[in-house]
């Protein structure tokens, strides 16, 4: 009996693969998947797509595919597409897979074998050496693009790079059942149309006691962000980010640090790691409009002396985030009175150093080290401690 086989007959996934403009790389990612032991769903969601996407997919003779199609013109994103997959999907384990990977020859068997509810598994990336190195993926060229990717080689060797070692991280292709996935509820639309959407579900898998692993035998070749920074049809080429890409990117830097405090982190393995979240209102003297938009994402609440200014730049800013900035950011001669937070952090930029900017991205930590409430000096910065309360688990939940 060919015990793979069996195994994925048993458990049936549905590969859920938001596209956009990516048919190329699709098609290899299709035939990868329709080639696995077993017979299982795909999805595929077309995000308004303008190459042939939508022809091709008519092509398809396929009864466990599932087509949905945003027509557009408008792209609606990953954050929404992915999460309409998993509305649509009729298997009880999802698979998010990229529209430019190619399925190694085992990837069901070897992802499902650690399968079991409230367990993340990822796969492991083998990649052409177009990103930096990591600890996470292994780098061998294959190929960076369809036409020069050498598919006869990639189907006889990869089964060559199958380790059964497994490591504590988290990167897509991720699998998990359906049922972990919207308990949480989906992903965050603050994040739409993409980029930080996928650390910020991972921080939230993290928090809500989720097994994160790893599976290094569970192999898919990626060509790196296709659909994404490199896709052609959005300005980028190989190596290149997409003007598009570069946008999107910049925004939700801001709107992560916004909502967890701090920017992604991670251990060496790409574990999660979560900051400690604190009420933490910043006090501000002489701040004009690019100190405000420097500062705004790393507090609760922000109060100016100028009133105009945080006018200005909530008129400026509001379009880049769904979270209200009009009850975030204060200014006027009372600016100091109305702040209420749990914590104070009170300072004059005339008076800040470089050393004293660099501190404010270490502020969860430092709170958390001191332990206890009260009032000091820090630097340039007069901290009062009110209260230390966490709120991270917040986060965990989106609530519509």
């Amino acid at each position: 009996m060919d015990y793979g086989r069996c195994y994925t007959e048993m458990k049936q996934i549905t590969f859920v693969i938001p596209t956009r403009n990516n048919l190329e790389f699709l098609e290899l990612a299709y035939h990868s998947i329709r080639n696995l032991s077993g017979n299982h769903e795909i999805l595929i969601l077309d995000d308004a797509s303008t190459d042939d996407t939508s022809k091709w997919l008519e092509n398809l003779k396929d009864d466990k595919l599932i087509i949905h199609t945003n027509p557009g013109p408008e792209r609606i994103g990953i954050v929404g597409m992915f999460d309409k997959g998993i509305e649509l999907a009729t298997t009880k384990i999802i698979c998010a897979f990229h529209a430019d990977m190619v399925a190694g020859n085992n990837f069901d068997i070897n992802i499902l074998k650690h399968l079991r509810k409230g367990i993340v598994v990822s796969g492991t990336r083998i990649e052409p050496p177009l990103h930096p190195p990591g600890p996470e993926k292994i780098i061998h060229d294959f190929g960076s693009e369809v036409k020069t990717f050498e598919m006869s080689k990639w189907i006889e060797n990869n089964t060559s790079f199958e380790n059964e070692k497994v490591t504590d991280g988290i990167f897509a292709p991720w699998c998990m059942y359906r049922e972990d996935f919207l308990s949480i509820g989906g992903h965050d639309k603050l994040f739409a149309p993409q980029s930080r959407e996928d650390s910020d579900l991972f921080n939230r898998f993290k928090l809500n006691g989720y097994e994160i692993i790893q599976s290094w035998d569970a192999l898919v070749y990626h060509f790196t962000s296709r659909g994404s920074r490199y896709n052609k049809l959005s300005g980028g080429d190989t190596g290149k980010d997409s003007p598009e890409w570069k946008a999107t990117n910049s925004k939700n830097v801001r709107n992560f640090i916004r909502k967890w405090g701090t920017e992604v982190l991670h251990n060496s393995t790409l574990n999660p790691i979560v900051a400690p979240i604190y009420n933490i209102g910043f006090v501000v003297h002489n701040c004009n409009i690019e100190h405000l938009h420097m500062l705004e994402p790393w507090c609760s609440n922000i109060f100016i002396d100028n009133e105009f200014v945080v006018l200005d730049y909530i008129d400026r800013e509001q379009q880049n985030t769904l979270i209200d900035l009009s009850n975030k950011c204060y200014g006027g001669e009372s600016y100091k009175k109305k702040c209420k937070n749990d914590i104070i952090v009170e300072f004059d930029l005339k008076q800040l150093t470089q050393q004293d900017g660099d501190m404010i991205a270490k502020f969860p930590w430092i709170f958390n080290d001191s332990g206890e409430t009260g009032k000091f000096k820090l630097g340039n910065f007069n901290i009062e401690i009110l209260k230390l309360q966490e709120n991270q688990n917040d986060n965990i939940f989106i609530k519509e």
